[in-house]
């Protein structure tokens, strides 16, 4: 039962993108924006004395360096600095700042750069309410101070102890449900929330397809993206409602407004509940037409989601996560080895799509190689050196990378993936890679198998270039989240766009039927592994396109299921031309839906078979 009091704060509403689906209710938890990179773990309660130490040394530092400069100033430095100087000291000395941090340490278990990072903010926003401008101007200094701080932090200890846990992974009995309020949020961090009490998030930034909104479509659990002032409107405690149906973040409901929240968990929780009967259930439309429904994973550990949701296999391994949240080395042949086998294994002998890694863009190392290093200042990373295009810029990384992804096809049924493949001239050079790795194999002993290797097709090039590719790959998956991006011209992680992100659009209908088309022709299997595939309004659609292969997040698997069961593709192909030719095809489709309605089972009927 939630502790609330109505009426002790203010209620307000703010609204973003909904890109995951649901309601999580509890008491926000922001992580708040720095010009340092700042690292978030939770602290059981015996490392606290430990985070504090780490906090004090840390002050003793910054004490010892400012000391130091106000020591060795020139005589003839401008009085300003010396008394700068003293306001920064004053500041360090603050028994008051310093008592509030320890209590973000001990009380909320943060460790202690989180508990700076906390504290500035709620400091700040004291700042800001200042009447005396000269008092306002003073929250510089202490942003100035603290980062000087989390620098001294991250001299000394740059990662978690082991008496700590990571963003999301605490587990203390008693303790309220907590939501997250964060300006952004990246990938790399998304990934913490495998094992979160976060029952949901609230970015300021972000578009429908942003990677931080595929991760929580993933996750199964609600989220709003680009409700731009959120982090700074809502405070630390305060309770939220996130509404990922509609895009709304309730924040200090009242009891009633609350109540009917509850109401609308408990009927999803149900939803979930009878969708999960069809977990074991083959695709299978009403006509006969088997559809192969495919798990999306980020890492090896995912595997076991997949198969319990009923995945016959993964049709992308999304590769880059392994090497995010890495300071300087990247992970070694033997490391990938060891993660792309154990997906293998886990999956039990069902197929297993690897895609080579896919960084750049809205998914950057954190920290670049050399070639990377030369680029990370490019004004339009989407149209950079990115995909493909950065593993060939680094030939030995991508041969490791391969001699990995061979070495686990030893172990079960791999096959490769390349990301945005648009000349071909790079598939020369990839399949030139591929051989050379092979002989490399063979020459030391090494076991592996055939595979067969595809290409993503998510340029607008290669859908139109596909019968020179299928010359070459042995299968297509399309990427529609990037495909959408780059036919109209769209930053999809650009919340300033993101209205404009349209995968009804009649240019993108037509290049995914026609991908389809052609690939079938071609007698080349052809998937959907964008978030096209895991959206149910469209199940239908892709079905009538002739598509027979969706790859999607584990959670979405058992809602296009349903849909699969109760499609008739010939009475929907009878439909699908007129809808592509549409200048509505969202509208036009939706009526040939209702169209058929009266021809289908009832839902009630189709549940009683299952």
């Amino acid at each position: 039962m939630l502790a609330f009091c109505p009426g002790v704060q203010m209620s307000f509403q703010v609204f973003g993108l909904p890109v995951s689906r649901g309601v999580a209710i509890g008491r926000a938890v922001l992580v708040a924006s720095s010009r340092v990179d700042v690292a978030h773990y939770f602290v059981d309660a015996n490392a606290a004395a430990a985070e504090i130490d780490r906090l004090r040394t840390a002050r003793d530092q910054v004490v010892s360096e400012l000391t130091a400069l106000k020591r060795d100033l020139p005589g003839d430095a401008p009085s300003e600095l010396p008394a700068l100087l003293d306001v920064h000291l004053m500041l360090l000395h603050d028994e008051t700042m310093i008592a509030a941090t320890k209590h973000w340490i001990t009380e909320r278990h943060y460790n202690a750069e989180w508990a700076l990072s906390a504290q500035l903010e709620v400091l700040a926003r004291q700042f800001d309410e200042m009447e005396d401008e000269y008092l306002r101007e003073r929250k510089a200094d202490l942003e100035q101070v603290v980062e000087r701080l989390l620098r001294a932090l991250a001299r000394g200890t740059s990662a978690a102890p082991a008496a700590t846990q990571p963003l999301g992974a605490r587990d203390f009995a008693g303790e309220d449900p907590l939501v997250l309020v964060a300006n952004d949020i990246a990938p790399a961090d998304m990934l913490q929330f495998k094992r979160s009490v976060f029952t949901g998030f609230v970015t300021d930034v972000g578009g429908p397809t942003s990677h931080t909104a595929i991760v929580a479509r993933s996750l199964d659990i609600p989220a709003v993206v680009g409700a731009r002032e959120a982090s700074r409107l809502i405070r630390q405690d305060d309770w939220v409602i996130i509404d990922g149906d509609n895009g709304a973040v309730i924040v200090n409901p009242s009891a009633i407004v609350l109540e009917e929240y509850r109401f609308r968990q408990r009927q999803s929780d149900l939803e979930r509940a009878r969708l999960s009967r069809l977990r074991h259930t083959p695709a299978v439309t009403l006509d006969g037409e088997r559809v192969e429904l495919l798990a999306n994973i980020e890492l090896p550990g995912d595997a076991a989601a997949a198969l319990d949701a009923g995945a016959v296999g993964v049709g992308l391994f999304r590769t880059e996560f392994l090497f995010m949240n890495r300071d300087v080395h990247l992970p070694s042949e033997d490391e990938q080895f060891e993660a792309y086998r154990g997906a293998v294994e886990a999956m039990q002998g069902l197929p297993v799509t690897i895609r080579t890694v896919d960084v750049g863009a809205d998914k950057p190392l954190e920290r670049m190689s050399l070639s990377e290093l030369r680029h990370e200042h490019t004004l339009n990373p989407a149209l950079g050196l990115r995909a493909i295009r950065w593993s060939l810029s680094e030939p030995g990384m991508f041969r490791q990378q391969l001699r990995a992804i061979l070495r686990a096809s030893a172990f079960g049924k791999v096959r490769i993936l390349i990301p945005m493949v648009a000349h071909l001239g790079e598939v020369r050079m990839v399949f030139d890679a591929l051989a050379r790795v092979k002989q490399q194999l063979g020459e030391a002993g090494r076991a592996y198998t055939d595979v067969d290797v595809g290409a993503m097709i998510e340029v607008p090039a290669a859908a139109l270039m596909l019968p020179a590719l299928l010359k070459h790959f042995d299968f297509v998956s399309i990427g529609t989240n990037d495909l959408i991006q780059y036919t109209l011209a769209i930053d999809r992680a650009d919340d300033a766009v993101a209205h404009l992100y349209d995968p009804w659009h009649p240019a993108v209908l037509r290049l995914v039927a026609d991908t389809i088309a052609q690939a079938n022709r071609a007698g080349r299997p052809v998937s959907v592994c964008g978030e096209m595939a895991g959206d149910a309004s469209f199940t239908e659609l892709l079905v009538a396109m002739g598509l027979r292969s969706f790859s999607m997040h584990p959670a979405q698997i058992a809602a296009i299921k349903q849909k699969v069961l109760r499609a008739d593709t010939r009475r929907l192909q009878a439909h699908m031309r007129d809808t592509l030719d549409s200048d509505d095809p969202q509208e036009r489709w939706t009526l040939a839906l209702q169209t058929l309605g009266s021809q289908r089972p009832s839902l009630a009927a189709f549940e009683a078979d299952f």
